[in-house]
């Protein structure tokens, strides 16, 4: 049985994983089968790579995994940074203050590390859901250096608000909403599409030979460069509408089911 596609790319949360953070067996089994059937598998995730590798290296792949929102390309074999995106620290300034004044929880990230002021229990609690570390850093001097991306996080009802006050704003970064709880900053040119663009001309690989599969809206612009692009069940109607087809959600082993039937052929 062949595959239709040399290049699959994979969100992770909301797609590979369940609501509770959770790799099912039935979803290990279906990539693991996939790349043995030849295909390069590639994670697209909005996490770091401290958080990304592990699912890699759970579902027993090793390879390329594009973070941060493809802020950052990562090569998972030895850490390196095989392409980032930095920002200019000064950007940055407008973003933080607000945060400050407001009461935002925010985070600052370079390609390996997550920096944060403050750490509450809970926080710490979160961060673990998703395999990740906080450094306790003090932000109000000069900012370190190779940032490639701010997180903002809060109930859905502040991220709504945040991200209505800042589409008003005239800036020099983007940002996307990540989650009902997350918006993400980054350079304007990072985004998962983009990256995924950079790393098939890197292996050659024609975008008609690409299947991606996500649920948000930062991975609207994979699925839009992929010759094939599948949105969850789970995912908002935008990114729905996006796709080129539908899956199950993420609780019903939705990226198992979008590869028998549209992967293997």
């Amino acid at each position: 049985m062949s595959l239709k596609y040399d290049l699959i790319a994979l969100d992770v949360d909301g797609t590979l994983l369940t609501d509770d953070h959770v790799l099912t067996d039935a979803i290990r089994e279906s990539v693991r089968e996939t790349a043995n059937r030849g295909a390069q598998i590639v994670l697209c995730t909005g996490r770091g790579p401290s958080g990304a590798i592990p699912i890699l290296e759970e579902l027993g792949l090793s390879g390329t995994v594009i973070t941060h929102n493809g802020a950052a390309t990562i090569n998972a074999d030895d850490r390196t940074v095989v392409h980032q995106y930095d920002m200019v620290q000064e950007h940055l300034l407008r973003f933080i203050e607000y945060c400050r004044k407001q009461d935002i929880r925010f985070n600052l990230n370079t390609a390996f590390e997550l920096m944060v002021e403050k750490l509450t229990p809970e926080e710490e609690a979160m961060y673990a859901h998703f395999q990740e570390k906080p450094l306790l850093r003090d932000l109000s001097g000069d900012l370190p250096g190779s940032l490639v991306k701010m997180s903002v996080f809060g109930s859905k009802e502040q991220m709504d608000l945040v991200q209505a006050e800042w589409a008003e704003w005239r800036q020099c970064l983007k940002s996307i909403r990540s989650g009902d709880y997350f918006i993400d900053l980054h350079h304007p040119e990072a985004n998962k599409g983009m990256a995924l663009q950079q790393l098939a001309e890197i292996r050659r690989i024609d975008r008609s030979r690409i299947l991606a599969i996500g649920n948000y809206y930062n991975d609207i612009t994979m699925l839009q460069f992929a010759g094939t692009g599948i949105a969850m069940g789970n995912s908002p109607e935008g990114v729905k509408q996006a796709a080129d087809a539908v899956s199950l959600t993420n609780n019903e082993d939705g990226v198992a089911a979008a590869l028998r039937e549209y992967a293997w052929t």
